[in-house]
């Protein structure tokens, strides 16, 4: 490809940056933070139970924003 051409192609990095509808929903929640720690240690240890202290954090946040009403939630 030639300069001109990628010159021409559309920046998909710039695109990348931009939140989609799933961002915009975690950053409504006030946890989004918190999210991507749970996320990025669930990515890690590929193992749910390795990640409670996560999980816990997580959740405390979710009700400090009053999430379970918003969302119909109900503690398990």
């Amino acid at each position: 490809m030639s300069k001109e051409d990628s010159a021409n192609q559309p920046n998909n990095a710039a695109q990348d940056d931009e939140p989609d509808e799933w961002d915009k929903r975690i950053f409504s929640t006030g946890c989004a933070d918190e999210n991507a720690k749970l996320t990025d240690c669930y990515f890690e240890k590929k193992d749910w139970r390795a990640c409670k202290k996560e999980m816990e954090i997580f959740r405390a946040c979710w009700k400090k924003h009053n999430n379970d009403e918003r969302t119909s939630t109900k503690d398990a």
